[in-house]
């Protein structure tokens, strides 16, 4: 581990909250202190299969990333080196020419589905918070997201939810919860919040 640069995982299911316990933790520990990598920027551009409500195009896999490129730049970021983070557009389903400049910070909050279960992004975590959360509030979370942010129809949100986002989920999300090494759940949620950032300010700050 980096004396320097702390890097923790935040996994999860789709609509789970893990971008919202890295976010809420970067609000607790101060912005200045900490900053968030998502999964999300990482999308290869699929803007020539995507049919504008799911379809061909798996989001879910692991395959429509690209892991390589992620791992590679949290390894840059460890070396205090700043990084150009990708910018996907998911109203074209494209990534955009233009990227986001990224300084490193002491601590460095990763998140997404499945960042456990992918090595050249897991070998670059310190340490591993796994959001567990029960399948129907994921799937709500999901549809209203998409619905309101993204454009979808609520039956094209349905269908993929269960074509893709269910079997990626139990092939790939929930198998890679072992390597966690904190498990939340939606119970313990804020309590689970305190405590990592407690922690994190006694023993990095």
């Amino acid at each position: 581990m980096s004396k320097d640069i702390l890097i923790i995982g935040v996994a999860g299911g789709s609509g789970s909250g893990k971008t919202t316990f890295a976010s809420r933790l970067q609000d607790m520990i101060g912005p200045s202190h900490c900053g968030v990598v998502g999964q999300d920027s990482y999308y290869i551009d699929q803007s020539s299969k995507f049919d504008h409500d799911g379809g061909s195009v798996n989001f879910d896999h692991p395959n429509s990333l690209d892991f390589n490129l992620m791992g590679e730049h949290l390894f840059q970021i460890k070396q205090g080196s700043e990084i150009q983070i990708p910018i996907y557009d998911f109203a074209t389903h494209s990534r955009l020419e233009k990227t986001n400049l990224f300084t490193p910070k002491r601590i460095v909050f990763v998140d997404g589905i499945l960042i456990f279960s992918q090595d050249p992004v897991l070998e670059q975590l310190d340490h591993k918070v796994f959001i567990d959360c029960p399948e129907e509030l994921r799937f709500s979370r999901r549809l209203n997201r998409d619905v309101k942010e993204r454009g979808r129809t609520p039956e094209g949100v349905k269908n993929q939810f269960l074509k893709q986002v269910k079997p990626m989920h139990d092939e790939f999300v929930e198998p890679s919860k072992d390597h966690a090494c904190d498990i939340v759940c939606v119970d313990d949620f804020d309590e689970k919040l305190d405590k990592w950032a407690e922690y994190i300010t006694k023993n990095f700050l």
